[in-house]
């Protein structure tokens, strides 16, 4: 059984907020529903992302629910709407999550360094060879890795070229020249899920475990989690068969949870770390991810920044997990929020956050 949420309940005007603006962008939030239909499934084999046969969905979907949320303001609940315990798939926010537990191995020792090849660590087919041997794990969180090749069933081929902006009406696919690695950014899932099969090598245990366990379980949550991978993507670890988990449902699989469960998350991100008093991720592992990408100043390591005002409705300083069909965890560290979207319109997010933003009447 989950334990309770320990987000307590605060009356807006005392949280620093206008009640009557708060009230108007949670209205907003409830009017502007994602475009994606209720039916995952069928959607993800209409080639939504990428045409047949590159499209065949190898995990686990399930039909979402519908809109929800939460905003907290130093760690107190202002307003919520829908059914913030609706366990629904979150696409690339688990990117975010695997980034946690990138930042535990770090921590733990199982990787040494960041800019140290992959290969050196982990004795798999999938890092060998010139190009794939030379790819770093830094590379790999910062999506700059230009992996090549086939995993699971999946060719990186099929994100190259991804234009994120225009998704589900753009060409993909592309068979572009590689650069080196390091040397070029591209949002690919393929290579993410590169980076979560290097973690499972160095773990030795399957990441929902490690996830649980490390994570969520000292933060209260995890009751209604799951975190899963390919039918085709079981490894041999130590002779047992462990499932690699993937960085997104872009193609089924990928992470099950609710935006009760993910504000906990916002607020471990917020909180730089720390629960109660306990570091949870390594010290400085929340500004490692929070630090520019030197090719894309709007990436850190598998999280979303806002320092060059990708989002000018919230502040330079804010962060975001973010995943396909609206669904994002925003972090404002300066003004102390922390808020889960559950099936935004992606296009009404600025605003959303905007009139977020501007129903805060008093700093800090």
């Amino acid at each position: 059984m989950q334990q309770n949420i320990p987000f307590p309940p605060q009356d807006p005007v005392e949280a620093g907020f206008d009640s009557t603006r708060l009230a108007e962008a949670i209205a907003f939030a409830k009017a502007h529903e994602s475009p994606f239909p209720r039916d995952l499934l069928a959607h993800l084999q209409s080639g939504y992302f990428e045409p047949a046969p590159d499209n065949e969905v190898l995990g686990h979907t399930q039909p979402r629910g519908a809109p929800n949320g939460m905003i907290l303001r130093h760690g107190r609940r202002v307003g919520s709407w829908g059914d913030t315990r609706q366990a629904d798939m979150t696409f690339s926010v688990a990117k975010s999550y695997l980034a946690l537990l990138a930042g535990l191995a770090l921590g733990d020792g199982l990787i040494r360094d960041l800019d140290e090849p992959v290969s050196g660590s982990v004795a798999d087919p999938a890092f060998q060879g010139e190009r794939n041997g030379a790819v770093t794990w830094r590379m790999l969180l910062q999506q700059t890795s230009e992996w090549e090749g086939s995993l699971f069933g999946k060719a990186e081929r099929i994100d190259r070229g991804r234009d994120l902006k225009r998704e589900g009406s753009g060409p993909k696919g592309i068979d572009r020249p590689m650069r080196e690695p390091g040397t070029y950014w591209e949002y690919n899932d393929v290579r993410v899920n590169a980076l979560s099969l290097a973690l499972l090598h160095r773990f030795r245990r399957p990441l929902p475990e490690i996830w649980a366990e490390r994570v969520m379980a000292p933060l209260g949550g995890g009751g209604d989690f799951r975190w899963e991978g390919y039918r085709t993507s079981f490894v041999d670890i130590d002779g047992r068969q462990i499932q690699s988990v993937s960085g997104g449902g872009h193609w089924g699989g990928g992470v099950i949870t609710h935006a009760e469960d993910q504000a906990l998350v916002g607020q471990l991100m917020l909180q730089d770390g720390m629960w109660n008093g306990r570091r949870v991720l390594p010290e400085g592992w929340v500004a490692a991810c929070t630090t520019p990408c030197a090719l894309n100043p709007d990436y850190g390591l598998l999280w979303w920044l806002n320092g060059q005002g990708r989002h000018p409705g919230a502040s330079r300083e804010s962060f975001f997990a973010q995943g396909a069909g609206g669904n994002t965890i925003w972090i404002d560290p300066g003004h102390g929020i922390v808020a889960v979207f559950r099936w935004l319109d992606p296009a009404a997010l600025p605003d959303m956050l905007a009139r977020v933003t501007s129903a805060l009447q008093a700093p800090g």
